[in-house]
C-alpha cells in the first residue's frame, strides 16, 4: 500500500490563537525541536499546524495515522514497474529532503515499531535512516517533526511510550472560551455574530452532557458545520440533527436526548 501525503494548499488560513502556542511553536522550530500537540477532536490541532506552515513558509506533509501504518508508508519503498525497480520516498522522507514539516495526526494509532523510526529524528541526531537503501539523511535546519493525538483515546494498549513522548516539546489544546469560539464559528462558517453565539451556546450545553454515554463532546468543527448549514438556509433543527446529534452518538435514545437540548436553544 502506497501512502499519498496530504499537501496543504497555500491559501490564507484563519487561526485564532488561544495562549502562547504561536510563539512556542516558532521557537521550537528555530531550535530544531519536535512538537507534540495534545487535545480533543476538532479543537484546531490540524488547523494550527497548517497555519504555522504558512506562517513559516514551509512545505507541509500530513499523514493520518492508523493501525496498518507501516514504517515503509512513512519512509518509502521500492516499486516495480515497466521501467524496472525504483525507490519512492514516503512523506516523512520527502519532508526531510525538502526541509519542511511532517505532521503525524493521531500518532498513537500507528504501530509502535513504526513510531520508533521517528526517534533519531526527534533527538539531537536529527537523522533519518533509510534501511532499504542504506542512506542516512541529515535533516536540514528548517525540517520539523510534529505529532498529535487525543489523550481521551489513550488506553493501556494505545498510548505514547515515555521514551517517545520525552523527545518532544508538548502543547495542550482545548476548546476555546465561548467568546473566542463564537468568533471562530462566525469567521469559518460565514454567518452573523448572533447565529454563531447561539450555536456556541448550544455546543457548550451539549458538552456538559459528556458523562451521558458520549465518547466525544461537540467539537468546534461540528459547530462550524452546523452554523454553515443553518446560515445557508437549512432548518436549524435538521442541521443540528445532521451536524451535531448524529455524529456524536449511534444510540437513538442518546440522539433524542441531544435533540431535547437542541430544542431548548432553537425553539
Amino acid at each position: 500500500m502506497s501512502l499519498k501525503p496530504v499537501c496543504e494548499p497555500r491559501s490564507e488560513l484563519f487561526y485564532q490563537a488561544q495562549r502562547n502556542e504561536l510563539v512556542l511553536f516558532e521557537q521550537a522550530w528555530r531550535h530544531g525541536l519536535p512538537v507534540l500537540i495534545k487535545g480533543p477532536t476538532g479543537c484546531g490541532k490540524t488547523r494550527f499546524v497548517q497555519h504555522m506552515a504558512q506562517r513559516l513558509n514551509l512545505p507541509l506533509h500530513t499523514v493520518a495515522c492508523h493501525d496498518d501504518l507501516s514504517a515503509a508508508d512513512l519512509v518509502g519503498r521500492h516499486l516495480i514497474g515497466a521501467q524496472g525497480t525504483w525507490w519512492q520516498d514516503g512523506p516523512l522522507t520527502r519532508a526531510v529532503r525538502e526541509g519542511g514539516i511532517c505532521y503525524l495526526d493521531e500518532v498513537v494509532e500507528a504501530r509502535q515499531d513504526t513510531v520508533v523510526v521517528l526517534h533519531p529524528l526527534a533527538d539531537d541526531r536529527r537523522e533519518l535512516f533509510l534501511e532499504r537503501t542504506g542512506e542516512v539523511l541529515q535533516a536540514p535546519p528548517s525540517f520539523m517533526l510534529v505529532v498529535s493525538y487525543n489523550p481521551g483515546y489513550q488506553n493501556l494498549l494505545k498510548g505514547m511510550k515515555p521514551s517517545t513522548r520525552q523527545r518532544f516539546v508538548a502543547m495542550r489544546f482545548d476548546y476555546p472560551p465561548a467568546a473566542e469560539e463564537a468568533h471562530i464559528v462566525r469567521r469559518e462558517a460565514g454567518v452573523d455574530a448572533a447565529l454563531a453565539a447561539q450555536v456556541v451556546r448550544l455546543g457548550q450545553a451539549l458538552r456538559r452532557l459528556e458523562q451521558h454515554d458520549l465518547e466525544e463532546v461537540a467539537s468546534t468543527r461540528l459547530l462550524i458545520f452546523t452554523a454553515r448549514m443553518i446560515g445557508a438556509g437549512m432548518n436549524p433543527r435538521e442541521a443540528c440533527l445532521a451536524c451535531l446529534a448524529e455524529p456524536l452518538s449511534d444510540d437513538p435514545v442518546t440522539v433524542a436526548a441531544l435533540m431535547d437540548v437542541v430544542d431548548v436553544h432553537f425553539s
